[in-house]
């Protein structure tokens, strides 16, 4: 092996690479992007464990697990899209309308269950393409394309729920082939120990891991980071900028899929107005969760802890019986303040490399 010769003229070597120089565990925590949210979800919960005495007892953990994972499940997807540099206003509208296709098409066709399930996991899959390719094809914001397909969609929730039930929500199944089984795989619970876990929180803990291991272990991980530093730059390099942004919309709609079934088989009937204004609050987690704005950085961790402090403080509220009309200032205090606290801690990473 060669040594490296020195510049010319300067008599001096060269430094060394820094992608060889270790990093100590300090920096290493600083450069994390969920460090700000993880410090603002135990400030959380040791301030509704001092305020509300019945913030600390089992089922309340039951109570706040399960809000955050409905939440979780949808942070993921759209975290690992806001690091591709995009953003998705329809994936409230499209969890409805996920639970009211599986419920419409089996109910009107008297099918088992589960073909319903299916051929609502293939619409929706759909809607996740149609935004990706008329994102990738027009070069309009994401904003205004998503922006459009919310508002399709929820024109078409509750135009065909009116028009085949006669009503703004849908018919139960209930006594249905397979209904009991795909309830077993979408809306269960199990105890464990004292505490009630729903399968919902399950679910959430499996995307997470996946998406984790995606961001940090795959080549389409490197791609999501780099179409969000720059899509130009990352075409310029052989990224497949396309075929990136057009699966992330397809996760989106995984994901949506999974919480409109968890929203059927739990009240076995949907009503075509719910899931609007989701949208905001999936993107609030994965501010929160360390996500930037403008792309290429953040993880799916960090949603996952976004989606805790949101479960946290809307039943903290609860138990310590304040008005729950001021749950949305709160959340908006709290997503200014981890804001405020992931840039601070990213320019302290920045300022210790």
């Amino acid at each position: 092996m060669t040594a490296t010769a020195p510049p010319a003229g300067t008599g001096r070597p060269a430094p060394p690479d820094e992608r060889l120089l270790r990093t100590s565990p300090l920096r290493r925590l600083l450069g994390r992007p969920e460090l700000g949210s993880v410090v603002g979800a135990l400030a959380v919960f040791i301030f509704f464990a001092v305020v509300a005495d019945s913030f600390l007892r089992a089922a309340s953990f039951s109570t706040v697990m399960y809000a955050a994972s409905t939440i979780g499940i949808m942070a993921v997807p759209v975290a690992l899209l806001m690091i591709g540099g995009e953003f998705d206003l329809s994936a409230g509208v499209l969890v409805t309308s996920s639970a009211l296709i599986s419920s419409m098409f089996s109910y009107q066709m008297t099918a088992n269950v589960w073909v319903g399930v299916l051929v609502s996991l293939l619409v929706t899959l759909a809607v996740g393409v149609f935004n990706g390719v008329l994102l990738t094809r027009t070069n309009l914001p994401s904003f205004i394309i998503t922006l459009g397909t919310f508002l399709m969609l929820t024109g078409l929730n509750l135009g065909f729920t009116k028009l085949i039930s006669g009503t703004v929500s849908t018919k139960s199944i209930a006594d249905m082939e397979g209904f009991d089984s795909a309830k077993a795989v979408f809306a269960s619970e199990f105890t464990l120990g004292e505490v009630t876990v729903k399968v919902t929180v399950l679910w959430w803990i499996a995307l997470v891991a996946v998406a984790t291991w995606i961001l940090l272990r795959t080549r389409f991980g490197n791609w999501i980071f780099a179409v969000g530093g720059g899509p130009h730059a990352a075409r310029a390099v052989g990224v497949p900028v396309t075929r990136t942004r057009i699966g992330l919309y397809m996760g989106v709609a995984f994901a949506a899929w999974i919480s409109g079934q968890h929203l059927l088989f739990s009240f076995d009937v949907v009503q075509s107005g719910e899931g609007v204004g989701n949208e905001l609050i999936y993107i609030i987690a994965a501010v929160i969760g360390g996500c930037l704005i403008t792309g290429g950085y953040g993880s799916a961790i960090g949603s996952a802890v976004g989606a805790f402090i949101f479960g946290m403080t809307s039943k903290g509220i609860v138990y310590a019986e304040w008005n729950p009309d001021w749950f949305k200032f709160f959340l908006g205090a709290m997503l200014l303040l981890a804001t405020l606290l992931n840039a601070w801690v990213r320019k302290r990473a920045e300022a210790t490399r």
